[in-house]
């Protein structure tokens, strides 16, 4: 029993960091390419930075805010999401 209980703790904590993070990351990304916080979640949302953003960032948020937001943006331009 206490296993079970030790894992999900884990997991929220996990689930509860992961949460903190993109929603610090996402006005970055506004703020840094010139966005509102709505064309910036629907952008990287059709752009696939959203996806990558949610699969690792584990490895993001130990990156300088700076690199971390290139990367996000990389992604999309990949996919066709080239900024002005």
């Amino acid at each position: 029993m206490d296993i079970i209980i030790e894992n999900k703790q884990k997991l929220d904590k996990e689930m509860s960091d992961k949460v903190s993070f993109i929603s610090f990351i996402i006005p970055e990304f506004a703020t840094a390419f010139r966005m509102n916080m709505s064309e910036a979640y629907h952008y990287l949302v059709r752009y696939g930075g959203f996806q990558f953003l949610s699969k690792h960032w584990w490895a993001l948020h130990t990156d300088n805010k700076y690199w971390a937001l290139l990367d996000i943006y990389d992604v999309c331009r990949k996919n066709g999401g080239y900024l002005r």
